[in-house]
């Protein structure tokens, strides 16, 4: 099989090469899928680079564990080991992967029958490997976390990216108004999809032109927690999907100490994987809701995606298309 392989940290366009490797065979709680398509998301950008060092700590101090990274896939299963129940060879599936690995940078890969879910047939597989993962934390935070209510005052940051796309569109299903913040570049866009308000963070500083939001969703995490203080209305709630873990980390610390002397909240959402995927699914198939896909790009354009993706220069979700 093929599949984008690394050996070291660095530089996505440096270090990941397109390699050919045995078929893997699964054990017997696996089941291997041929993958049809998969996508670009922050993990990988910083996974491949080792950066924020703490990653290190987890996949490899000196050099990755693990060879292949990717988290979302879809596919078909077409092999099975000896105790797996749910799933049969030929079913359809999808998911993020995270919990249990990585490696979907490849045209197979062996994984726990628990790390996927039956794709629904309507879904096609490039839509189908771009909302595991972004569309299920915009969910998870805004009707999760955040208790999103009709009409609310919102604002993402990150809003031309995956989540923010999503999230975008879940929020209008609310008929809040939003406001969007990312790149110039992506503003015409983010316009046609239906913000209420862009921001070019390079410009303007979302947290200091006097504007109080009920709900903040925020993919980027670099400013410091007193700033989203600033930004929120008396009762307002800020949700976090990620970012510069030294950010997160003092969301975190002075959340919980504001939380003492404010009705205002900052929230740090911890994803689970998978789950509210199956409703984002039925709300694309009724064309509530639809993924706003940058490509899909061959495999073998993958280590230039990924600088492409960590660079900022995406449009919603980076789909690479594997088989098919």
């Amino acid at each position: 099989m093929k599949a984008i392989f690394f050996e070291k940290y660095g530089i996505p366009e440096e270090v990941l090469q397109l390699k050919e490797a045995p078929l893997p065979t699964p054990k017997d709680n696996e089941v291997l899928i041929k993958l049809y398509a998969t996508a670009i998301n922050d993990y990988d950008w910083s996974l491949v680079r080792g950066k924020p060092y703490l990653y290190r700590l987890m996949f490899g101090l000196a050099k990755p564990k693990n060879p292949i990274t990717g988290m979302e896939l879809s596919g078909v299963v077409e092999g099975i080991g000896s105790k797996v129940s749910k799933l049969k060879v030929g079913d359809a599936v999808y998911g993020d992967i995270s919990h249990f690995g990585f490696g979907t940078f490849a045209e197979y890969i062996n994984i726990p029958e628990d790390a996927v879910l039956l794709k629904p047939d309507k879904l096609s597989f490039e839509i189908a490997a771009a909302i595991p993962h972004a569309s299920t934390l915009a969910m998870q935070a805004l009707r999760g976390i955040a208790e999103i209510k009709q009409g609310q005052k919102v604002l993402i940051n990150g809003g031309g990216g995956g989540v923010g796309t999503i999230g975008l569109q879940l929020a209008k299903l609310n008929n809040c108004e939003v406001s969007g913040v990312d790149s110039g570049e992506k503003l015409d866009m983010m316009k046609s999809l239906g913000y209420d308000q862009v921001i070019d963070y390079k410009k303007v500083d979302f947290t200091k032109t006097g504007e109080q939001y009920d709900l903040i969703l925020d993919c980027k995490t670099n400013k410091s927690p007193f700033s989203y203080l600033r930004a929120l209305k008396p009762t307002g709630v800020y949700v976090t999907i990620g970012g510069n873990p030294g950010s997160l980390i003092s969301v975190l610390f002075w959340g919980k100490i504001f939380s003492l002397f404010t009705s205002k909240k900052l929230k740090i959402l911890s994803l689970k994987p998978n789950e509210g995927l199956d409703e984002i699914a039925k709300l694309v198939i009724q064309n509530k809701i639809t993924p706003e896909i940058d490509g899909p790009y061959p495999l073998e354009d993958t280590p230039r995606l990924i600088q492409y993706f960590g660079e900022g220069k995406h449009k919603g979700k980076v789909v690479i298309k594997v088989s098919g």
